[in-house]
């Protein structure tokens, strides 16, 4: 399990579009409820919709196709705290 201070890196590296350097943080975690969370928004920013669903269901969330993925990263953020 990675730290919440990295896992807000990967957000603000999402949110700054690197999603490289984002990807590369939270494939760190196979298994934190928030670090699956963070890898299915941004495989979904890639535009790998199956990737995004399979994270999305490791971490007991739903694709929600209304809400923007920047909209989602800032609600992870919330959800860390910052």
């Amino acid at each position: 399990m990675i730290s919440r201070t990295s896992l807000d890196k990967a957000v603000v590296q999402a949110l700054a579009g690197k999603w490289i350097e984002a990807h590369n943080i939270v494939q760190e975690d196979e298994e934190g409820e928030l670090a699956c969370w963070i890898h299915a928004v941004l495989h979904r920013q890639e535009g790998d919709l199956p990737n995004a669903r399979y994270w999305y269901a490791r971490c007991g969330h739903e694709l929600r196709k209304n809400v923007p993925p920047e909209d989602e990263l800032h609600e992870i953020r919330a959800a860390l705290g910052k």
